[in-house]
């Protein structure tokens, strides 16, 4: 049955089958993660994106909410071979376009030639190739969303783990994943996510032994408040940053960012330790690389393609990773980042 069409910016418009109705558009990516489907639609990395995956069949274990990463899904629309009803219908609920039965090998290859693209999609029963096409045009006609993550952040600050009897971490909100508190939080760590437009006297008022730069969606130039409060701690506070945290602290130190031709979307991204050779396998949600680190050192970086994947300064205390430690989905290879980010806070003088 066909009633759904999506429209490409390489000028297809594909025939598809509606699992969740409406119009949406965005830029088309694609992940190969072949499990955590509710992790990734909750990630708030994709937002404004049209979410493709390359696994044939998604949901097949349900929907279950203490998986989910977020408060809602992130991505405007969704493509997939196979979608089960329970996704489906969790989809519906969201009011997010979702379609299946087409060709989503075909669709990957495309972008894989070709690059992430906008498209525009047109779902229900009332829907048609025009529909899809004019939802392409104004995606076409859109400037680019400079203040996305006002989309993703808190908008007041939260406390977590209040009592814990570790460091405290200040988290710079832009889109920050469930795990990654998480991954803080169950190391004693006092967790206080700051909205992505915090100020240099929001971070003196939490008083942090860490300075955090979360994950997030867009171009890291576009989080210009974050790059202040690097510029502003650089030296005087240890810093740490996950995906777009990482490219935040380059862009503020001196370094260069760059969109790359379809990013790195998925759980089995290879990245080698350059100091100890080691490979290890890792979860991965980024369209934009660092080009030139800046003062930072590059310490880790992506078999597949050498972009840089760990930059560090031990005379500033940075340490950063460009994919996910926290994983959700995907492997716990690299938990220890967390470890290594609390360790860089020096013991008090009367234990030392």
């Amino acid at each position: 049955m066909t009633d759904a069409y999506v429209a490409l910016e390489d000028g297809r418009v594909v025939e598809a089958r509606a699992r969740a109705p409406g119009r949406t558009r965005g830029e088309l990516v694609f992940t190969t993660a072949y499990t955590g489907y509710e992790e990734s639609l909750t990630d708030p990395s994709y937002e404004e994106q049209i979410l493709t995956f390359s696994y044939p069949l998604i949901g097949n274990y349900g929907v279950r909410e203490e998986r989910f990463e977020s408060d809602r899904v992130h991505p405007r629309g969704v493509v997939a071979r196979e979608l089960t009803e329970d996704v489906a219908e969790w989809l519906e609920d969201e009011g997010v376009p979702a379609v299946d039965a087409l060709d989503t090998r075909d669709l990957v290859t495309g972008i894989r030639e070709q690059g992430a693209m906008k498209c525009g999609i047109a779902a229900g029963p009332d829907a048609t190739p025009e529909d899809a096409e004019a939802e392409l045009a104004e995606c076409k006609g859109m400037s680019e969303h400079t203040d996305i993550g006002g989309q993703v952040s808190v908008d007041e600050q939260l406390t977590f783990n209040a009592d814990g009897d570790g460091p405290t971490v200040a988290l710079v909100d832009c889109g920050a994943k469930g795990s990654i508190i998480d991954s803080l939080v169950d190391r004693g760590a006092t967790v206080e996510m700051l909205p992505y437009d915090a100020t240099a006297d929001d971070v003196k008022a939490v008083d942090p032994d860490v300075l955090f730069i979360s994950n997030g969606p867009g171009d890291p130039k576009n989080f210009e408040a974050a790059a202040d409060l690097v510029d502003e701690y650089a030296g005087n506070l240890p810093l740490a940053g996950i995906c777009l945290g990482q490219q935040v602290i380059a862009n503020a130190l001196g370094g260069e960012t760059e969109k790359m031709e379809f990013g790195h979307r998925g759980v089995n991204q290879p990245v080698m330790d350059l100091r100890t050779e080691k490979v290890v396998m890792t979860t991965q949600n980024h369209g934009y690389t660092v080009s030139e680190p800046g003062e930072l050192d590059v310490t880790q970086v992506n078999v597949n393609d050498e972009t840089p994947e760990g930059l560090e300064s031990d005379e500033l205390d940075i340490i950063t990773r460009q994919y996910h430690p926290e994983a959700n989905p995907g492997p716990h290879d690299t938990l220890g980042f967390f470890d290594d980010v609390l360790g860089m806070v020096e013991e008090p003088a009367a234990t030392q």
